[in-house]
Parts: C-alpha cells; sequence; structure tokens
C-alpha cells in the first residue's frame, strides 16, 4: 500500500508536480501538463535513462503508493486521458493523499520498533485513523487539511524517536547546515537529524546507526561505505537522492539505486602523474 506501483497508477507524478530546468531535470514542465516522456500506456519512455537524459530529479521522488490509490480507488480505474473531466480534480487529489501516505509511511515505522511499544495504541489509532480518510471520496480529500494531521503526528513521531534513540543517544543536529560538510567516518549514532542539511555532505563510512533521518536532505550526499542499516525514518527517496556504493550498509525494504558504483570502483586510483 505504502510502496509505488507504477503499473497501477496513471503517470500521476510525470503530470502533477511543476519543475523547472535546472541540474535536476533538462526542462522546465508546468504542474498539471504531462511530461513529454510520458508514454501511452502511462509510462516512462526513459525510466532507465532518466539520469542521462538529464532527469535525476525524477529518480528521487516518491509516491508512497499514493499514485495506484488515486488511480484505482478514488477513480475506480477511470484514467485522466479517457475521461479529462475528472483531470483536474485527479490532479489535485494526488497531493493530498500522497501527503497522507508519507505519514502513513513514517507511522508504521515507527510503529515496527519494539522500544516504542507504549506509543504503539496511540501510533495504531492515529494510522487507522489516517487509512480511513485516504479512501475517502474525491470531494471530501480535497476538503482535508493535511497539514493538521502532520502537526498532530510530529510530537507522536519524535516522541518514539526518543524512545528508539534512547540507549544510544547521539548528537543534536536538528535543522542544522551541513551543506558541503567533511563527516567521513563521522559518529553520528543516535544523532537528531531531523530537517538536517546535507546536501553534497561527505559521510562517506559514517555511523548512522539509529540516527533520525525525517526531512534531511541529502541530495548529493555522499554516503559510500556508511552504515545506514538502522537509521530511523530513512526514505527510499532519501537514498535514490545520495551517492553509494555497494559497501552501504541500507534498512531491509529499501533498494539500492541503480546509480550508485560499486566499492571496488569507488574506490579504484586514479592514475598517477608522472614528474
Amino acid at each position: 500500500m505504502l510502496r509505488a506501483d507504477c503499473a497501477n497508477c496513471f503517470g500521476l507524478c510525470c503530470v502533477v508536480p511543476a519543475y523547472s530546468a535546472s541540474a535536476d531535470f533538462a526542462i522546465t514542465k508546468p504542474a498539471g501538463t504531462p511530461c513529454p516522456n510520458l508514454l501511452a500506456d502511462f509510462r516512462c519512455g526513459i525510466h532507465t535513462q532518466l539520469r542521462d537524459r538529464g532527469f535525476p530529479g525524477c529518480t528521487v521522488y516518491d509516491c508512497f503508493g499514493a499514485g495506484q490509490q488515486v488511480a484505482q480507488h478514488t477513480y475506480q480505474g477511470k484514467d485522466w486521458r479517457a475521461h479529462p473531466e475528472h483531470a483536474q480534480e485527479m490532479f489535485a487529489v494526488f497531493p493530498v493523499v500522497r501527503a497522507l501516505h508519507e505519514l502513513l509511511w513514517h507511522l508504521t515505522e515507527a510503529e515496527r520498533w519494539p522500544a516504542t511499544s507504549p506509543l504503539h495504541p496511540d501510533l495504531t489509532r492515529l494510522r487507522t485513523e489516517l487509512t480511513e480518510l485516504t479512501e475517502l471520496p474525491s470531494a471530501d480529500l480535497l476538503a482535508l487539511d493535511v497539514a493538521s494531521r502532520w502537526k498532530t503526528a510530529d510530537p507522536l513521531l519524535s516522541r518514539a524517536s526518543e524512545l528508539i534513540r534512547a540507549d544510544s543517544p547521539g548528537p543534536e543536529h536538528r535543522g542544522a547546515d551541513f551543506i558541503g560538510a567533511d563527516l567521513r567516518r563521522k559518529r553520528l549514532r543516535g544523532a537528531n537529524l531531523r530537517g538536517t542539511y546535507l546536501i553534497g555532505a561527505n559521510l562517506r563510512e559514517a555511523d548512522l546507526t539509529l540516527a533520525d533521518l525525517i526531512g534531511a536532505d541529502l541530495r548529493g550526499a555522499e554516503v559510500s561505505g556508511a552504515n545506514l542499516s538502522e537509521a530511523l525514518f530513512l526514505t527510499q527517496f532519501q537514498v535514490n537522492a545520495a551517492r553509494g556504493d555497494s559497501a552501504t550498509r541500507l534498512p531491509t525494504g529499501l533498494d539500492r539505486p541503480a546509480h550508485w558504483t560499486s566499492a571496488a570502483r569507488a574506490k579504484r586510483p586514479g592514475p598517477r602523474r608522472r614528474r
């Protein structure tokens, strides 16, 4: 439910978001306009070449399963091409459901840790409530105040993080600016890295065990050889945004991105200069 199933979606992530020509996107695309690479069957025509063709931004996007929920449940399999009368509404509903699914993913992640057992009743209650909201008709979804749901969940997720990290408390770096920072081999076990800017940071061989990474920006961060196997709230799109290798340790359930290098290749020395 909380993992993208593109075969059962209508390419909503290729239509709904707007983006500008930049290092992340080769072109400018207005919101609600299909990407020119979107095929008739709602698949991406350059999916295996996105980075090479100038669309790395697409590789770090995750709908948390909202695409198939909107396509198959909210609109009962009626796509926006065959039913253009639903198009604009569908495009407005998708971000709402995506936000709900992202919050559901974090609540589910918090609940899987034994240390959060005192919070399980509250986590389950909120997760059940949000799941029911995702099943509402389109008009009711558009009337939701999703931000208030995140505001309600934030203290619960923060408390869950504290309980999980209690036996290995680490440094407090919430919201810190570590853009381009040299954090090689840094011991960040149990660190609070919520909302931290780690863009382009060097985290090679760093220990991020039990580090809370909710909202951390890992775009271009070097995580080769880093231990992320028990990092908290690490999402697939955060992993996709970083640069790692085969020695990077990831949590169970997250995939190693195809663009990551092998450890051997990453450590291969360059040619020596002649004197």
